[in-house]
């Protein structure tokens, strides 16, 4: 058996899920790379949407034009404070606006394509769970 058979014999497998190569494409990683400048814009909204709260809070503005905090608070089962919490940190990151109106703040969608994403969120989910229902049903 040669020296190189036997190397080739101990080495580790092909990881399934990796090149067994280097060697990647240099224009089409240039011309992407001029477009992945534009995902730190979109790091603070996915950063509000991989919260737990923070979504559900948004799953119920994408249902509502506007919301006030004590609405909120009910709706995530929290105090007011905390729910003002959520809001104002959705505030800093651009994805709720609010309106005082006498005693009560009232917060909103800045823009509807959050609530576009969103949807498109929940019909992807439900449709996992149609096909994971489906599935389990032919077992």
């Amino acid at each position: 058996m040669a020296r190189g058979d036997e190397a080739a014999r101990h080495a580790a497998p092909a990881a399934a899920d990796m090149c067994d190569v280097f060697a990647y494409n240099a224009e089409k990683v240039a011309r992407l790379q001029k477009g992945l400048d534009r995902a730190a814009d979109l790091a603070p909204l996915f950063k509000a949407l991989a919260d737990e709260t923070r979504l559900r809070v948004i799953v119920a503005m994408c249902q509502e034009e506007e919301l006030c905090v004590c609405d909120v608070a009910t709706l995530i089962g929290t105090s007011p404070a905390t729910a003002s919490h959520h809001l104002r940190l959705l505030r800093a990151m651009g994805v709720v606006a609010c309106r005082r109106d006498g005693k009560m703040v009232y917060y909103r969608l800045v823009d509807p394509i959050v609530r576009r994403i969103v949807q498109e969120a929940l019909a992807l989910s439900n449709g996992a769970e149609g096909r994971e229902s489906r599935a389990g049903h032919r077992r």
